[in-house]
Parts: C-alpha cells; structure tokens; sequence
C-alpha cells in the first residue's frame, strides 16, 4: 500500500528530463518499483511513464501539508 506519492523530473542525457517517482510505502506492503511502473504505464500516455521509482521514509512537506517538490529536486540533483 502506498502512504504518499510524488513525481519530479530527473534530468536526463537523452530526453532532457524524465519523471522519478519518489514513494512512501506501507512497512508490510510488498510492492516492488516494477509494480508501480507497470501499473502507471497501463494508466498514462508514454511521454508520462514513469522511469525510475526510489522508496523514501518520508515526502517534504510544508506545515500546511503542501509537497515541497523544489526540495526533492535539489536532493536529486545532488545527487548526480
């Protein structure tokens, strides 16, 4: 079971960006990042699929409980 969900662009060397996803998961769930891709392509159109998946703890919100997508960004982009 999913708790929380985000989708941000990742840069990319071909595409320019693709969307990341970025998933709160439920401890006992057993879901897998090809789950949730497969699941997403069945419901998107292609430019929209989602290409990579990482399990967090935790989405950054702000104290009105608005997802703080410019955090998650700079985290990703940090990391490349």
């Amino acid at each position: 079971m999913i708790l929380d969900a985000v989708v941000i662009p990742f840069p990319d060397q071909e595409a320019g960006q693709i969307p990341v996803a970025y998933i709160v998961g439920n401890k006992e769930s057993a879901l897998t990042e090809e789950d949730i891709i497969k699941y997403v392509a069945d419901q998107v159109a292609p430019f929209k699929r989602i290409r990579q998946v990482s399990f967090v703890p935790s989405i950054p919100k702000s104290a009105s409980g608005k997802i703080l997508r410019r955090e998650l960004i700079k985290i990703a982009n940090s990391r490349l």
